[in-house]
């Protein structure tokens, strides 16, 4: 199921379950700026994450001594108990609440919302998440929006490149086969703010980004003025991915990673997990903006 919002700029379509970003369209040119999945390649186009980014080591965590089994990027994803729960013409807002499911591989007790809200040119991704418990919640939380490339039939994925607001020196974490984070990094950026796209770029799965110093990515095409850009101020980790038979690539703004290949898998020790105090709420979001 499709839901739909717009303003005078853009229409955006929300997929349940799992309230997935699915399609962005522009009423100035028409253009769809989402992948919008495909089964064949990548049957996903914006899935949320959480209570955890990525993977988990043999995808378990240990909570006061207690084993718990959870899948990579969490229970979110395609999870039909996400449910629309706000509407207005220009936005849309999706929640979650713990539940007898949840608690038997997350023990505790949370409410989670994220909103899509048109403003002009511009889509705000905003996540909450209230600790609704007697004792403190631990968690992590990303976004994970795949974006089409090429978007005109005279393009081809090699056209396109992501352009950071500033310099980069930064090097990406290597993953083991298990899709825990290695010790091991390869270089990235050498004082420079482009990363062509190749399919070739995610032969080795994602590149992951710890220290970037941009908070805006853009999409661009060498043969087209539209682009694309994700801003994400509130997020520390970065995420870049695509499938290498896919025409797409996703921005991801993280916060949280997987698992290092070390961890002693105690989820209070977990890298970038976030902990929120009884009865606080937490919010983070990230922005899309079309460039016409």
């Amino acid at each position: 199921m499709l839901h739909y919002a717009k303003n005078s700029k853009l229409e955006i379509a929300v997929r349940q379950p799992g309230a997935e970003l699915f399609s962005i369209k522009s009423l100035k040119t028409g253009l769809e700026y989402m992948w919008g999945s495909d089964p064949s390649v990548w049957n996903s186009s914006a899935p949320i994450l959480f209570p955890i980014v990525g993977g988990l080591k043999e995808n378990s965590y240990l909570w006061n001594g207690v084993k718990y089994e959870l899948k990579k990027h969490g229970f979110i994803r395609e999870n039909p108990d996400l449910q629309l729960t706000g509407i207005t013409a220009d936005s849309l807002t999706f929640g979650i609440t713990s539940n007898k499911e949840t608690l038997k591989i997350y023990p505790f007790e949370f409410g989670f919302t994220i909103k899509f809200a048109l403003e002009d040119t511009k889509i705000r991704v905003i996540h909450h998440v209230t600790n609704t418990g007697k004792s403190p919640l631990f968690f992590s939380l990303g976004g994970h929006p795949g974006f089409k490339c090429p978007r005109h039939e005279n393009e081809k994925y090699e056209d396109y490149y992501l352009e950071f607001e500033t310099n980069e020196n930064s090097s990406t974490w290597l993953l083991f086969d298990d899709g825990t984070i290695s010790d091991k990094t390869a270089p990235v950026f050498h004082n420079s703010n482009v990363i062509p796209l190749t399919h070739e770029l995610f032969s080795k799965d994602a590149l992951i980004f710890k220290d970037l110093k941009s908070k805006k990515i853009t999409l661009r095409s060498k043969k087209s003025d539209e682009a694309l850009s994700v801003s994400y101020d509130d997020f520390p980790y970065m995420g870049i991915w695509a499938k290498t038979n896919g025409d797409f690539v996703c921005i991801e703004p993280w916060l949280g990673i997987a698992d290092k290949w070390d961890t002693d898998q105690r989820f209070e020790n977990k890298e970038g997990v976030l902990q929120l105090e009884e009865g606080a709420v937490f919010e983070a979001e990230y922005v899309v903006e079309i460039h016409e």
